[in-house]
C-alpha cells in the first residue's frame, strides 16, 4: 500500500477575519482530515472568512469534495464563508462536474477571492 505524500498547508491573513490556506499537494482519504482539521481551526481562531488556494493541488478525490462542503458548512455556521481560488484545469472541472463548485465562490486567484470578500463585506452606515 502506497501512501501520498503530506499535504503542505501555509497560512497568510491578508485580512481581519480573512484567512488564506494555500493548499499543496494531494487531498485524498489520508490527507483530507488534515486539511479539515486546520481549516476549521482556523475559522474557529477568529478567521470565518476562508480562501482555499488550490494552485498545487495535484489530485483531490471524493474525500477533499467532501472536506470542502464540511469546511464550508462549519463556515456558515459561524457567519462565515468559503471561498476557492486558484484551482488548476482537473479540479475546476471536478468542482463543475460534481457540482461542489456550485456551492461556494471559485474564483481565478486568491487576490481576486480576497478582493471578492472585501466587495460583499457589510460596510458602516455613515448617517448612523
Amino acid at each position: 500500500m502506497t501512501h501520498s505524500p503530506p499535504l503542505l498547508l501555509t497560512v497568510r491573513h491578508p485580512a481581519d477575519a480573512v484567512a488564506v490556506l494555500t493548499v499543496a499537494g494531494e487531498i485524498d482519504v489520508d490527507s483530507a482530515p488534515a486539511l479539515r482539521t486546520r481549516a476549521m481551526e482556523l475559522i474557529r481562531q477568529g478567521s470565518p472568512h476562508l480562501v482555499l488556494d488550490l494552485a498545487s493541488v495535484e489530485f483531490c478525490d471524493s474525500s477533499g469534495l467532501n472536506t470542502m462542503i464540511s469546511v464550508l458548512r462549519y463556515a456558515k455556521d459561524r457567519h462565515g464563508s468559503l471561498s476557492l481560488a486558484a484551482a488548476p484545469a482537473h479540479l475546476a472541472r471536478l468542482l463543475d462536474i460534481t457540482g461542489v463548485g456550485a456551492l461556494m465562490p471559485a474564483l481565478p486567484t486568491t487576490a481576486e477571492a480576497v478582493s471578492a470578500l472585501h466587495a460583499a463585506a457589510p460596510r458602516p452606515d455613515p448617517s448612523a
